[in-house]
């Protein structure tokens, strides 16, 4: 399935390849419905730390397919990164049209535990950063818990800063509170 995107003045057209510093080729792919079972399976792979402060459970396909129903309705947009026939990892990009925040969007991701360190994270970052510009976003967001370092060191390496920690917002599975960390990036820098 090949796809377009406006990410700026540019097109992009998906299945393309990236390939990453080191030499690794990804193809990356926006998400759609025939990866559901794929999706499941990835998350199903993840560390159970790493599941633990998803927004949604994604090891159950119920959640996908809602996730699914945000990228029709045109609420998310997902890249996918996959080596040959492996799902590697994913970065999305979530906003709403009609909200009071409708400049704003969120970006979340994700990336397999055989393909960290290797830029892959970054690749997935910038290449969502790119799609949020394109559609005239003018701020992006991205949360995590304030002990996620490698989560954190990945944003910050394009141009993301902390703006907000959140003291005891979430909880995990055994009932502990852990601190959010808000992290953003002004796309134009304005000032209103």
């Amino acid at each position: 399935m090949t796809a377009e995107t406006k990410t700026g003045d540019a097109q992009h057209t998906y299945p393309r390849e990236a390939r990453l510093a080191r030499g690794k080729t990804f193809s990356l792919r926006l998400m759609d419905r025939e990866m559901r079972d794929e999706m499941v399976a990835f998350a199903r792979s993840l560390p159970p730390a790493d599941i633990l402060f998803l927004r949604m459970d994604i090891t159950a396909a119920k959640n996908v397919d809602e996730w699914l129903k945000n990228i029709a309705a045109g609420r998310t947009l997902t890249v996918t990164a996959w080596d040959a026939d492996k799902l590697a990892g994913y970065a999305s990009l979530h906003h709403n049209e009609v909200l009071w925040t409708r400049h704003v969007g969120e970006i979340r991701t994700i990336v397999g535990s055989d393909y960290r360190g290797i830029g892959l994270g970054a690749r997935l970052v910038e290449e969502i950063f790119a799609v949020a510009k394109g559609l005239g976003l003018r701020k992006i967001t991205a949360q995590m818990t304030a002990d996620q370092k490698g989560a954190r060191a990945t944003f910050e390496r394009v141009g993301f800063r902390p703006e907000a920690l959140l003291t005891d917002h979430v909880i995990d599975n055994d009932g502990r509170t852990h601190d959010m960390l808000v992290m953003s990036y002004d796309i134009d820098g304005f000032n209103d």
